[in-house]
């Protein structure tokens, strides 16, 4: 297909990233792409298996005269990132984001851009637990949603953002910066929240050992803590700086699991078979709407050796 962009310039060389390069290349979106990554081991992984056309040894060297501009380090890092690169974007470029959260992104990022920048903020809703250069793969983003959140943004930058990234596969939906953060808080901060908590509980239980958890994890304890393998630099980052909707779900969270608690204890058998029926058929809904399977893998696609 006809390149959407020239030049994209990819700040940050992790899962998304890596992702996001070889999907370009299947898609031929980019004309040339630029990485860089704050660590040399990184940029080294990165040259060493052939990722992105041209890894640079600066960020400023890396966003030399790139139409788009990724920003894919964790959401902390991102206002100090803009700083840094500011001076040099090109004029009329378009600077987007991967951070799973945005008005905290958006209040750090865009005073920093110059006129005639745009920032318009995205969100693939898409990974896996692996992180760094080498987890990364084509087909990550085929089928997921990529949330594109404007606010305020020139039209022509997003209506160009989004045909970038359905070429990588993804369907695209706007959003709202508020609901955005919310609808994330539920979907995927406060799972992951739970996750990181159930393994540390199982941590804390003295009378079961560390051999027996890793032992006995082919049941429910692996499938749902799959996801505490993931980045805590990245998570540490998303808690910080989506303090409100994440509290507000994990609010009713509790409520939630308080009301199970109590049917528990007092034996409401037809409470706990109700309540399980409904939360049931809202898994069996994600299923139906193509976003995973019922294989035990989850539906995930291997990571390429």
């Amino acid at each position: 297909m006809t390149p959407v962009y020239d030049r994209v310039a990819l700040i940050g060389l992790g899962l998304i990233a890596s992702s996001m390069f070889w999907a370009m290349k299947r898609a031929g979106v980019a004309r040339e792409v630029t990485g860089y990554a704050r660590s040399q081991e990184t940029r080294d992984t990165a040259r060493r298996i052939g990722l992105c056309d041209r890894v640079c040894d600066s960020v400023i060297e890396a966003v030399q005269d790139a139409d788009l501009v990724v920003l894919c380090v964790p959401v902390g890092a991102m206002g100090a990132v803009a700083a840094e690169i500011s001076p040099h974007l090109k004029p009329g470029a378009t600077v987007s984001d991967v951070g799973s959260v945005k008005k905290s992104v958006i209040e750090t990022v865009r005073p920093h851009l110059p006129k005639g920048v745009s920032f318009v903020g995205a969100h693939p809703m898409a990974g896996t637990e692996h992180s760094g250069p080498e987890s990364g793969f084509a087909s990550l983003f085929d089928n997921r949603w990529c949330l594109i959140v404007p606010d305020g943004a020139p039209e022509d930058a997003t209506q160009k953002l989004e045909q970038f990234w359905q070429a990588l596969g993804a369907n695209c939906e706007r959003m709202e910066v508020e609901h955005h953060d919310l609808v994330c808080a539920v979907v995927s901060h406060i799972p992951h929240l739970i996750a990181y908590t159930m393994v540390g509980v199982a941590d804390d239980l003295s009378r079961v050992s560390d051999q027996e958890v890793i032992k006995y994890s082919a049941a429910g304890f692996r499938d749902f803590t799959r996801i505490a393998a993931s980045d805590p630099t990245m998570w540490r980052d998303v808690f910080m700086t989506n303090k409100d909707a994440t509290l507000e779900i994990l609010g009713r969270f509790t409520e939630e699991l308080f009301a199970l608690q109590r049917a528990i204890r007092t034996g409401d058998g037809d409470e706990l078979f109700e309540y399980f029926t409904r939360t049931r058929a809202i898994r069996r809904g994600i299923i139906e709407a193509g976003q995973d399977t019922e294989a035990p893998d989850f539906g995930r696609v291997k990571i390429h050796e």
